[in-house]
């Protein structure tokens, strides 16, 4: 049976305001008056609270949440009448998004099988086809292992070709993204950060990430040229090479290749 889900995201202009998880915190900062006990009432660190505010803050362009003089032990914090505002009116839209998937999951229900399976696999698409990032590769997978260190985090995700790609992240940032083994998110490299090399026997390298592919394509320009590696699964990922660093390696379509990437050289997402 097809279960539809979904959730609303507010932005302003350009900037990600935040979804239901960060409008949370908001109602909790209103109802607690204290930032600390609003982040043990939805879950997250004292830093990764304050992390959520000063991103909402600085993305509203005006103060959502404020220092509150006096309150319990002498101060607290407080949301402003914009931040109230932005949590009514996230409530209202909520209710308005329950009924329209009420409606949509009615009509799933009419579906045979093979229909409400295509109709799963559109829907959770066209919501990787709205990520819009200035990275140039955009790696969905599935997380397989978090790693947890002092400071930060080895995030290990499986691509649907079996490879896969490791990132170091701070433990406030996989705890915020809610990253854990069988949560689905995507890896952002830039094209910049990408190195190719050519497989070879006893190859070694001190890098994290070095996945095997074929040249699909190879873009030339004024000074540089873009090698695109197409890796098992479907996936692609892009490089930046110099025309010397071409001729050097012999690159051509058809050939095999490794797109190689340090795991500090990865961001993580995810689809909230």
């Amino acid at each position: 049976m097809l279960e539809l889900q979904g959730k609303i995201w507010f932005r302003a202009g350009s900037r990600d305001l935040g979804g239901k998880d960060r409008i949370a915190l908001l109602a909790a900062i209103a109802e607690h008056g204290s930032i600390t006990a609003a982040a043990k009432a939805v879950g997250l660190s004292y830093k990764a609270a304050w992390d959520a505010v000063d991103a909402m803050n600085n993305s509203a362009g005006e103060p959502l949440v404020v220092r509150a003089a006096g309150g319990k032990g002498g101060g607290g914090t407080m949301l402003t009448p914009r931040g109230e505002g932005l949590v009514r009116t996230y409530r209202a839209l909520e209710a308005e998004h329950r009924a329209f998937v009420a409606q949509l999951s009615r009509v799933s229900e009419q579906l045979d099988a093979t229909a409400a399976n295509a109709l799963q696999h559109d829907i959770h698409l066209i919501r990787r086809l709205m990520i819009k990032t200035s990275a140039r590769n955009r790696l969905f997978g599935t997380v397989t292992e978090v790693r947890t260190g002092a400071v930060n985090d080895e995030v290990t995700l499986a691509l649907p070709g079996g490879q896969q790609v490791v990132a170091t992240v701070t433990h406030e940032s996989v705890e915020t993204l809610g990253l854990a083994p069988g949560s689905e998110a995507f890896a952002l490299v830039k094209a910049s950060s990408v190195l190719i090399g050519v497989p070879s026997p006893g190859l070694r390298l001190s890098a994290r990430n070095q996945l095997p592919g074929t040249v699909a394509r190879i873009v030339p320009g004024a000074v540089n040229a873009e090698v695109v590696l197409a890796l098992d699964g479907g996936a692609t990922i892009a490089a930046i090479v110099t025309h010397a660093g071409l001729d050097e390696l012999g690159l051509t379509e058809g050939a095999p290749a490794l797109a190689i990437f340090k795991a500090s050289s990865v961001i993580l997402g995810t689809m909230d």
